[in-house]
């Protein structure tokens, strides 16, 4: 699944919903209707556990939907913002430093 945990920014949960992977989400229900007993697996109880495999698929799209996801495409793009403000407020603040020294340096009385 491509996608990573974050505030939401303007995605719909629709778009993300068609981004997701949903082999993943087939294979995890998958998983969750092998737990099944066994006994249920057999003995007319087939339909049950395809039942089951497709409300465990449903449950989990609609669990992911209701998510604040963003997809890697957006999460990288807010970091590279992130990186860029990073590198402007360091020069910000190293200009800030010199003027303040430099002012310092006018307003000390000259030592004869």
């Amino acid at each position: 699944m491509n996608a990573t945990v974050s505030t939401p920014l303007s995605t719909s949960s629709t778009s993300l919903t068609s981004m997701i992977d949903l082999g993943h989400i087939d294979e995890l229900a998958r998983r969750l209707s092998n737990l099944v007993p066994p006994a249920m697996r057999t003995n007319g109880f087939e339909d049950l556990r395809e039942e089951l495999q497709e409300n465990f698929k449903s449950v989990l799209q609609a669990g992911l939907a209701k998510l604040d996801l963003v997809t890697r495409e957006e999460f990288e793009v807010q970091r590279a913002v992130l990186l860029r403000t990073r590198e402007k407020l360091d020069a910000l603040q190293r200009t800030v430093a010199e003027l303040e020294g430099a002012r310092a340096a006018q307003a000390a009385p000259p030592q004869a």
